[in-house]
């Protein structure tokens, strides 16, 4: 069935993950619909039992937070409610107990409506979404739910921010628990056919280092599943300066140790620059990783429709196509909400159509063809979640992806009419036969009539023409481009100023090996004299 298992590591990633989870229960139509299913829900959900013998049907995920982190939402709650235990209850002791009880936190109102079934529930807003957990609209089965109570989430005292103290922390709860065992096995072992692991993390914290020995741990025990690592990273400039080179730190160790373990590796930060069509509150997390979802979901959509009219595409279909050269890990996520639907479909479909109408053997129309599909694969989308870094306009971002060159890409374009415009299986493998003997950047395009769906627990961020209606058509793509040569010896430079000796050799040289590897193959045309 070929089945995702997904791992949440942190509060932001949660948030992110939240949101996405959402997405995949409005998929669900429970007959209502008469047309044809297009997602195979058995890729990200799977089937089980409740207390009572009722069936359910749950995220195949893992949750992991801090204490505090989980906010209302209870490990036992929902479908496999079974109520309060007291513990004075369980004989476990003869003497006198003394109950200690943290005040729990309350459910969101939105929550509570949920549960009561109600229609409408209440509107959300920044305000009221306190926690993750304030929006969810699924149930968890309960061995979804690991706190981690070695930390509390905001601490002042004991914060969980520097990347030591996530691989500490991991080893520790590897050693006590042995986590492959306790928390992956059940859920790899209850797979048909897994198709990869998917992992949301937050790159530039404690939660980065965590990650690292799980991914480690990951790739001994699964080596040849693809593994794909989406590290969130905090808006740049935020927060004092002691805080920005802890991050800027933590972001460079968790490239350098996850990008050579994960088969695929994409850096998640706020956009430097958002369309008119965006308005977003930077300080809600509910906002931020909302935008987040939307392209993270569109993107990733070919891998759980189903096989038939529709191009399916499963993440080591992906990777295949973004890391040509085997070496080139680290891909970059790009976004547009297409308005109208139609406009986007045709400037593609006139693109593709010239390049194949002027195809000749040799001489210099050969080489305006060459320029052309060069210029096909480069990013026209509104937002570039890799450049979070940079202070960027819309004109700056264009002539920045201009200088870049693409090694490979897939795109994907949801919620457009697609009838007619998808290639079958022969004029695909064709056309990537032609892009690779011309040295030209593998392009795979995926298209689906399914628009993104605007939920009630989604934060009003689309605003003008684009908001008013109940979906939005989306244009994702996903690149691994010469900017990642750049971005990482921009960072390699940082880091060795804030570094100790000891570390500052391994790390440089280990960014320094990532940075090479998006630079072979390709000739830059820069008349720069310097070697």
């Amino acid at each position: 069935m070929h089945e995702i298992v997904t791992l949440q590591l942190g509060h932001r990633a949660n948030y992110l993950a939240t949101h996405f989870w959402n997405t995949q229960e409005s998929y669900f139509d429970y007959g209502a619909s008469e047309e044809p299913l297009t997602i195979d829900h058995d890729v990200h959900f799977r089937a089980g039992q409740g207390p009572r013998g009722e069936d359910t049907y749950t995220p195949r995920t893992l949750i992991y937070d801090l204490k505090g982190g989980f906010g209302g939402l209870r490990k036992w709650g929902g479908l496999y409610d079974q109520g309060d235990i007291d513990p004075s209850s369980q004989n476990l002791w003869d003497g006198s107990v003394v109950k200690q009880q943290d005040t729990p936190i309350s459910q969101s109102a939105y929550q509570k409506a949920l549960d009561e079934g109600l229609d409408q529930p209440p509107k959300l807003s920044s305000r009221t979404v306190r926690y993750w957990s304030d929006f969810s609209r699924v149930f968890y089965h309960p061995r979804s739910i690991i706190q981690i109570n070695d930390y509390e989430l905001g601490s002042t005292i004991v914060p969980f921010e520097k990347w030591d103290c996530g691989e500490e922390l991991f080893s520790k709860l590897d050693k006590d628990h042995d986590l492959l065992d306790r928390d992956i096995r059940p859920w790899a072992e209850e797979c048909d056919q897994m198709q990869a692991i998917q992992a949301f993390a937050s790159a530039d914290d404690a939660w980065g280092g965590f990650a690292s020995r799980y991914v480690e741990s990951l790739r001994d025990e699964y080596g040849k599943t693809p593994l794909w690592f989406w590290g969130l990273e905090e808006q740049a400039g935020q927060g004092r300066r002691a805080k920005q080179s802890i991050r800027t730190v933590n972001i460079a160790q968790s490239l350098q140790a996850i990008s050579t373990l994960a088969s695929m590796y994409i850096p998640l930060a706020v956009p430097s620059y958002a369309p008119a069509y965006i308005g977003l509150d930077l300080s809600s997390q509910w906002h931020v990783s909302g935008l987040m979802s939307m392209a993270v979901e569109s993107v990733t959509l070919p891998s759980r429709q189903k096989a038939g009219s529709i191009r399916r595409g499963l993440l080591g279909d992906l990777e295949a196509a973004l890391n040509a050269n085997g070496n080139q890990r680290i891909a970059e996520l790009q976004c547009s909400v297409v308005d109208p639907p139609t406009q986007e479909l045709d400037r593609i479909t006139e693109a593709s159509q010239a390049a194949k109408d002027n195809r000749t053997a040799g001489g210099p129309m050969q080489q305006l063809v060459y320029e052309d599909e060069m210029e096909q694969a480069k990013s026209r989308l509104d937002m570039n979640f890799s450049t979070g870094e940079t202070s960027a306009t819309a004109l700056s971002l264009r002539q920045w992806e201009r200088s870049n060159h693409v090694f490979g890409k897939i795109e994907s374009i949801r919620g457009v009419p697609w009838e007619g415009h998808s290639m079958g299986d022969e004029d695909e493998t064709n056309s990537r036969k032609r892009r690779r003997l011309a040295s030209l950047p593998t392009v795979e395009r995926y298209f689906s009539p399914l628009p993104y769906p605007l939920l009630d627990s989604f934060p009003e961020i689309l605003v003008g023409s684009a908001s008013s209606s109940p979906a939005a058509a989306i244009h994702g793509s996903l690149s691994t481009t010469s900017h990642m040569s750049k971005r990482t010896k921009g960072l390699q430079n940082m880091v060795s100023r804030m570094v100790d000796v000891v570390e500052r050799e391994a790390l440089s040289n280990g960014l320094g090996e990532i940075a090479e590897a998006y630079e072979e193959g390709w000739d830059s045309g820069s008349n720069d004299d310097s070697d």
